[in-house]
C-alpha cells in the first residue's frame, strides 16, 4: 500500500469515526480560500455544498471596475440569492441541515456598510427586513485570515477576469471590516485560522490538521495559527 492510499484511508477513518458539525460556514475576504476549503470539507464529509453566486452576479465585475455606483445592485443580488438559498434549506430536520457553505449571511451587512452610501444602506436595510430571513445558526464558523499582500497575490494567480480590477485599498478595507465583524461575533462556535501559509486544497497534512482543530473545539472561540513546516 503506498503512502497516498494510507493517508486516504486514515482520513476516511477519521471522518467515519467522529461526530462532525452539521452546518459549517467558511468565511473570509476574497482570495483567502474559503470556497476551496468549503468544497473540500463538503466532499470529505459528504455534505451538500452551498456557494455564494459570485460568478452569476452580473454586477460584480462592474463594481470592481467602476466602484460605488454599482454597489447597490451588486449587494442586492447577493442578498436576494442568499435569502433564497436559506429558504431552500430543509426545515423538517429538528437538529438542522447537513451543509457546508462558503458564506455567512449575517456578514452581508458588512459589505453593505462598506460600499453603500447612507441612502442606499437605508434602502438595503428595508429590503433585508422585508425578506424576514431566518437562517439556521451554524454549528461551526471557520474564519480564514490572511494579509492583503497574500490575498492580492492569490487573486492575481487565479486569473479570474472580473477580479483583476480589485484595488488593494478595497482589500485593506475589507480585511479590516472582517476583523471587526469577527472580533464581536459570538452567534456560533468560531474557529479563526491563519491561512496565509497553508494549502488546504493540495496538502493532505494541512487539511488533516484543520480537521483535528475542528474536533478539538472546546468552546465558542478557538485559534489555529499553523506553522506549515511543522505539520
Amino acid at each position: 500500500m503506498d503512502n497516498a492510499t494510507e493517508t486516504q484511508g486514515a482520513l476516511s477513518r477519521k471522518i467515519s469515526t467522529n461526530v462532525w458539525p452539521r452546518y459549517v460556514a467558511v468565511e473570509g475576504p476574497i482570495g483567502v480560500g474559503k470556497t476551496t476549503l468549503a468544497s473540500k470539507l463538503a466532499t470529505v464529509l459528504h455534505y451538500p455544498l452551498m456557494l455564494e453566486p459570485s460568478v452569476e452576479n452580473p454586477f460584480l465585475g462592474r463594481f470592481y471596475q467602476e466602484g460605488r455606483r454599482h454597489a447597490l445592485p451588486t449587494q442586492l443580488f447577493f442578498l436576494l440569492h442568499r435569502a433564497r438559498q436559506m429558504a431552500d434549506l430543509p426545515e423538517h430536520d429538528l437538529v438542522g441541515p447537513n451543509v457546508v457553505a462558503d458564506f455567512l449571511i449575517e456578514k452581508d451587512r458588512l459589505f453593505a456598510q462598506l460600499t453603500l452610501d447612507n441612502n442606499e444602506y437605508e434602502l438595503y436595510q428595508r429590503i433585508h427586513e422585508s425578506l424576514a430571513i431566518a437562517p439556521p445558526t451554524p454549528d461551526l464558523v471557520i474564519y480564514l485570515q490572511a494579509p492583503v499582500n497574500i490575498l492580492a497575490g492569490r487573486i492575481r494567480r487565479r486569473g479570474v477576469e472580473f477580479e483583476r480590477d480589485i484595488a488593494e485599498d478595497y482589500l485593506e478595507s475589507l480585511v479590516d471590516a472582517y476583523t471587526e465583524f469577527f472580533h464581536f461575533y459570538d452567534d456560533a462556535p468560531l474557529l479563526v485560522v491563519n491561512a496565509a501559509e497553508i494549502d488546504f486544497a493540495n496538502n493532505a497534512d494541512h487539511f488533516e490538521a484543520l480537521l483535528d482543530q475542528i474536533l478539538a473545539m472546546d468552546g465558542l472561540r478557538h485559534y489555529f495559527n499553523p506553522n506549515p513546516t511543522l505539520l
